[in-house]
């Protein structure tokens, strides 16, 4: 039995019981997620938080089938950018995916490389910055996030062939970007 059919059925035994589990088991991938793409260690600790109370909600009106129907990794990150759109609606939040993402640092790396390796990933996170939002959505969905392209889908209401799409035109823009950035260094 995987981890998320358990939570399902704990989940239906009684949502009060089982939501500090299902916090537990999905609260650092929907805070990095939110991270990814408001910037802001902040907004992005709001943003699932606000997202865990709607689950929480939801849950508690949902039927025991309906429960068991839920893919709760996509659901929990649909309700998360749900979230941060209706933020980003009513105030401009900044966009930078990826930067400050929640990574443990390697101890075994010298400073000189450990350094190196933050640089690198500041520069990446800018350079998704710089994607349009359909295409910096369905990356940080499907390569930071680690997605299904199903599930990601089902995250942006697309269908899949446009995810699939979208993160194929959006890797071959930060290629292109970061060979501009390349040659010019």
């Amino acid at each position: 039995m995987d981890a998320d059919h358990e939570l399902k059925e704990r989940l239906v035994a009684g949502v009060d019981g089982a939501f500090e589990l299902l916090v537990r088991a999905y609260q650092h991938r929907l805070f990095a997620f939110a991270l990814s793409l408001s910037g802001n260690g902040a907004d992005a600790e709001e943003i699932a938080q606000d997202a865990f109370v709607r689950a929480y909600r939801a849950l508690r009106e949902y039927g025991a089938d309906r429960i068991r129907e839920l893919r709760l990794s996509a659901w929990l990150h649909q309700i998360t950018l749900n979230v941060l759109r209706n933020r980003v609606r009513r105030r401009r939040l900044r966009i930078v995916p990826l930067e400050s993402s929640p990574e443990p640092a390697d101890h075994s790396l010298e400073p000189e490389a450990q350094a190196m390796r933050r640089s690198q990933a500041a520069e990446l996170a800018n350079l998704v910055s710089g994607l349009p939002e359909h295409h910096r959505n369905a990356v940080v969905l499907r390569c930071v996030q680690g997605l299904t392209y199903a599930e990601a889908a089902a995250v942006l209401g697309q269908p899949e062939g446009t995810v699939k799409a979208n993160v194929h035109r959006g890797l071959v823009a930060l290629r292109r970007r970061a060979g501009v950035l390349s040659e010019v260094s």
